[in-house]
């Protein structure tokens, strides 16, 4: 890691964050995650990355200088766009590009160097790791199957990329103040720019320490030959918090223990079923999929499955008793609370996917375990016939999915998690507590919007413009979330206090 601008002292620092930059602009609302510290893909992150500890190593010390925590801090505290400077060479970049025309799940790696722009503040990182991410949304980069790289005339797209700056070198001299890994998110189906980074911003506001941080960053792509100074500019990103072993770092003091088992729950994580090719740690598209510890497979194996036997095997009462000791209750429901409000039907109770699970013990009968929210792009009005419901605005709160998908379901049954679950769907839409309101909601969403406004027009000729409306495959195509007509959190308000109140 080399910089190029003399690190400035904390003070001095703290107040250029504020400045107003050409390309770093102060974000009016600090994305509301200074204070702290992936559509159902199951791409084959493991890739050789976490054997042994899975990353799980340093902790909450001192990595380089830099904690978890403070890593976080940098990299997510809102307070200006950062820039995102990708330097390939020829050769890597048609690697790539061939590797994706093998086989488009691809999760080849290419190197790559890294230049982060925060304020002035400019980071070299040489030699990353550069891959491709997503699953139904994975793309290729360029052109068309066969072409290789065209200097000049390159038919750029849209895609989704994962960074690891330690992929070749172990050592914190390639971390970016202490964070190992970023996933670039191209903002896909979303033509306003900002429901992801929303969803993510009200759990934390809301108190949901388990959700990812996110924040808005801007990207070039420059392969060697390229006429370009600064290569391809490929518009406004979402920087979002990889859920790994250092996502367990940064909350060792919250999780009590950072050496656990944390598992990607795809498409088909009914939490029912034991049947052993369901689980899996080799990339190969398991259902549940471990990212950590993964020379303990064995171990997570064993405790994932006596998990899911005691949750579907126990009678009412000896679950009730079991679920309050291995489980915070009140953080669980009031993150689904969230899930619910801001429409989010591509989830487990209803669609059995998009969520990982951490344990913090590797002893196979005693832990706590936590729901970890992810991927909320399909949100905010974006709604889809997809099982239970056909209108995420206007779907019942207690009948938001599948029953047989039991976790959610027989937590409501208990009149007490019940009142913690419906006092949560209120209190998010409260006026006072400025969380899913109307008007709370409009004001973050605005200044979020018109921080990105002047660089969004991008090189791939791609989303070029915001605009307030939802994916173009939804089935509600009227819903908006600025508009007051159709306007999603008005008509989510209103169902909530319907079933709630």
């Amino acid at each position: 890691m080399m910089k190029l601008r003399r690190t400035l002292p904390l003070l001095l620092t703290a107040l250029l964050a504020f400045a107003v930059l050409p390309s770093c602009d102060k974000d009016p609302l600090n994305n509301g995650t200074s204070n702290n510290g992936n559509n159902g893909e199951n791409n084959g992150e493991n890739n050789g990355e976490n054997n042994g500890s899975g990353d799980n190593t340093g902790g909450s010390g001192n990595d380089g200088g830099y904690t978890a925590e403070e890593g976080l801090a940098y990299v997510f505290d809102g307070s200006c766009i950062p820039e995102v400077h990708i330097s390939v060479t020829l050769g890597q970049w048609n690697a790539l590009l061939k590797a994706y025309d093998a086989d488009s799940n691809t999760s080849t790696y290419i190197s790559c160097d890294v230049l982060y722009d925060k304020n002035g503040e400019q980071t070299l990182i040489k030699d990353c790791g550069l891959r491709l991410k997503g699953n139904t949304s994975r793309r290729r980069p360029e052109g068309y199957s066969g072409q290789m790289h065209e200097a000049g005339k390159t038919d750029w797209h849209h895609c989704h990329f994962q960074l690891n700056f330690t992929k070749n070198f172990k050592d914190t001299e390639h971390e970016l103040h202490g964070v190992k890994k970023l996933y670039l998110k191209w903002f896909k189906d979303d033509p306003a720019y900002v429901r992801e980074l929303y969803c993510y911003d009200l759990f934390r506001r809301y108190g949901i320490w388990t959700a990812p941080h996110s924040a808005y960053c801007r990207l070039w792509i420059k392969v060697e030959g390229d006429p370009k100074e600064k290569g391809a500019y490929y518009g406004v990103y979402d920087m979002i918090e990889l859920i790994d072993g250092r996502y367990a770092n940064a909350r060792e003091q919250q999780f009590v223990n950072k050496d656990g088992f944390i598992w990607k729950c795809s498409y088909g994580a009914t939490l029912t079923s034991t049947d052993s090719g369901l689980f899996g740690n080799d990339g190969s598209d398991r259902t549940y999929e471990l990212k950590t510890q993964t020379a303990n497979y064995a171990a997570a194996e064993a405790q994932l499955k006596d998990f899911i036997l005691k949750l579907t095997g126990k009678g009412d009462e000896s679950f009730y008793a079991w679920i309050k000791q291995v489980c915070d209750v009140e953080l669980l429901l009031k993150t689904y609370a969230v899930n619910v409000a801001v429409g989010m039907w591509d989830d487990y109770w209803n669609n059995k996917n998009n969520f990982y699970l951490y344990f913090n013990s590797q002893d196979q009968f005693s832990y706590k375990f936590f729901f970890i929210p992810y991927d909320y792009d399909n949100t905010l009005g974006t709604s889809s016939n997809c099982g239970n419901q056909s209108d995420s605005g206007r779907q019942d709160p207690f009948n938001w999915g599948d029953n047989g998908n039991l976790l959610i379901y027989r937590l409501l049954k208990f009149e007490d998690f019940r009142k913690i679950y419906n006092d949560a769907l209120l209190e998010l839409c409260s006026s006072s507590k400025e969380l899913f309101d109307y008007y709370a909601s409009t004001a973050r969403i605005r200044a979020w919007q018109d921080s990105i406004r002047p660089y969004v027009q991008n090189d791939t000729g791609e989303d070029m413009s915001i605009e307030d409306k939802p994916a173009s495959w939804g089935n509600h195509g009227e819903y908006r979330i600025l508009n007051p007509n159709n306007n999603f959190f008005l008509v989510k308000t209103q169902t909530i206090n319907q079933y709630c109140k």
